[in-house]
């Protein structure tokens, strides 16, 4: 979860580079941040609880450095504070950490029997610790980091600063993302790209257990043997103008607002005469989605889709239990493996399992290079850009768009040119309405209940979950039916219902169960794509009528937007929701 990020060079700006890589990186993690950075042969360490600004009041910026590394935490081991902070220091070794060493209490035990004495509660200064304990017999860095990837168990990204070697920046990594960024006269590491698009858009990128070993004019990797290998150096096709607000208030916003585009550059890439870039599917009898979170429930649509249109099975699994349970697939199943960072902790354990069984995989990743799509045999990405804000909104749009591609190839249907050309700016339309009207009714409620049948309901669980997690209002979504076994016992004078109905087949269910509702006192907001009479809900937000395969694109853009004048009109942190990270990099 944790973002790191390092520079070496000729430059003496390393604090304010490192520090400006943090700032990009704090998505990844905002309990606490640090720096360790170089002077007069000395490595110094500042550290904060909270966010980085609290950081930069802290740091001298004039002091003249050409070696630092910095951390932005979500915490894991130990509470947030500074003591926890990275970086940590144990002797000759500082070190910054993304991940989780789990086998940290036996290799604390046997430092306890070396003498070793602990500050933090942190699994990192541990890691710190065995470092040290290491060289101190090997006397060799190389080696040393070549040791503790046999002994560490866990994920980790590492970004090491040696007392013996200021010459060089080390970094090691494991399962979570690390990067290796070229510059003129310096290099980088960071966690993701973002860290190092102002200064550079050229990387390399790490793979599991090698080591990397980087001064201002070169950077060497070393494989297990500890053998140079070579590594091909890609270019990041996004800009640092496009992790930027650019005037937006929130990065939430400007993300949206981004999604008309979004779905346009993602249907480019597949959509033409003979769907390019998918990959075939005819030789499958039955699909696996596997995910997490929001990528999860875009997965539910696309099993609704592809179940409907395409008459193939499909079973859609939460990936921190898919790995875990005995899962029912041969040689005739593909495991869809759906991923914004590509570097999901939980989807990529189950990635892994999979191969191992000799299953044919695809990875729907938004991050060109990123693990998911090195794993998988066959990847499609999705073309949502940098995506900042913690809650998901354009990639997860991008992901429908995906699902949607995915079942208009699998049933050959290319009749939907005209209306998919429009989608665009009926997703601008929608974004422009006016949602805070509708935020002001019910962003001082206490519980908000989501109701739909179908894939209405599936898209009920996106607008519930982004609600959530930005408002911090107790926020759940039900199938419409399912309210009179239980549910609806909760439902008192003004509790906001947001009933969402798309699917003139289930209309007048669906409307039968929000009446049940409204009935009880609930103040009913009716999202809807249909010309209803009736005069049942408080609010109606109408949406354009499109094809059921591009309907779902419509139909979450509200849900995004009153989510978020929800969240502002709570004054919440609507970028960088509390207890969050935006990269998922910890089972």
């Amino acid at each position: 979860m944790c973002g790191i990020t390092g520079y070496i060079g000729k430059n003496n700006n390393a604090i304010k580079i490192v520090m400006h890589g943090l700032e990009a990186l704090e998505y990844r993690g905002y309990d606490s941040s640090g720096i360790a950075y170089t002077n007069d042969n000395k490595v110094n360490i500042t550290k904060e609880k909270g966010k980085i600004n609290n950081l930069k009041k802290s740091v001298d910026f004039n002091i003249k450095s050409n070696l630092a590394i910095g951390h932005t935490r979500w915490a894991t081991h130990g509470e947030p504070n500074k003591v926890n902070s990275h970086p940590h220091s144990v002797n000759k070794f500082t070190i910054v950490h993304n991940g989780i060493i789990e086998n940290y209490i036996e290799l604390k035990e046997e430092l306890l029997n070396n003498n070793y004495v602990f500050k933090s509660s942190t699994d990192t200064e541990i890691a710190c610790a065995y470092i040290d304990f290491i060289y101190k017999k090997e006397k060799d860095i190389l080696k040393t980091l070549n040791q503790v990837t046999k002994i560490f168990r866990g994920s980790y990204a590492l970004g090491i600063i040696c007392n013996d070697d200021l010459d060089n920046l080390y970094a090691v990594r494991k399962t979570s993302p690390l990067i290796i960024a070229q510059g003129k006269d310096e290099n980088y590491i960071a966690s993701d790209v973002p860290a190092i698009l102002k200064c550079t858009n050229k990387y390399i990128l790490l793979d599991d257990f090698q080591i990397a070993k980087i001064n201002s004019d070169n950077i060497e990797i070393y494989n297990q043997k500890l053998e140079l290998v070579t590594k091909e150096t890609l270019e990041f096709d996004g800009t640092y103008e496009s992790s930027i607000k650019n005037g937006f208030e929130h990065f939430m916003l400007k993300e949206i607002h981004e999604e008309p585009s979004v779905f346009r550059n993602t249907v480019n890439t597949y959509l033409n005469k003979n769907f390019k870039n998918i990959p075939n599917f005819s030789k499958y009898n039955n699909l696996h989605i596997v995910a997490c979170g929001s990528a999860y429930h875009t997965g539910l649509v696309g099993k609704y889709l592809i179940e409907k249109y395409a008459n193939i099975p499909v079973y859609v699994e939460v990936a921190s239990e898919y790995r875990y349970k005995h899962n029912f697939y041969d040689k005739q199943t593909l495991v869809i493996f759906v991923s914004q960072s590509g570097e999901t902790a939980d989807t990529l354990a189950c990635l892994k399992k999979v191969k191992e069984d000799g299953i044919d995989t695809l990875g729907i990743v938004n991050v060109v290079g990123s693990s998911v799509a090195r794993e998988s045999k066959y990847v499609m990405y999705t073309k949502a850009g940098c995506e900042i804000a913690v809650a998901t909104t354009k990639a997860y749009l991008a992901q429908l768009t995906v699902f949607s591609i995915i079942t208009m190839y699998l049933i050959n249907d290319k009749s939907l040119s005209n209306e998919i050309s429009s989608i665009p700016t009926l997703i601008d339309n929608l974004i422009n309405k006016d949602y805070k009207s509708i935020a002001k009714e019910i962003y001082k409620d206490k519980n908000i209940f989501f109701i739909g049948r179908g894939i209405d309901y599936f898209l009920s669980m996106e607008g519930s979950l982004k609600l959530k997690e930005i408002s911090y209002i107790n926020s759940v979504a039900y199938q419409a039916g399912e309210l009179k076994h239980g549910t609806i016992s909760l439902i008192e004078k003004n509790t906001p219902v947001i009933a969402i109905s798309t699917d003139n087949t289930l209309t007048e269910k669906t409307i039968s169960n929000i009446k049940e509702v409204k009935a009880r006192g609930a103040k009913i907001i009716f999202v809807t794509n249909q010309n209803i009479i009736d005069n049942f809900y408080d609010i109606k937000i109408d949406i354009p009528k499109v094809s059921e395969l591009l309907q779902p694109i419509l139909t979450i853009v509200p849900l995004q937007l009153i989510a978020y004048e929800v969240a502002k009109l709570n004054k919440c942190d609507i970028d960088k929701p509390r207890n969050l990270a935006k990269s998922v990099t910890v089972e």
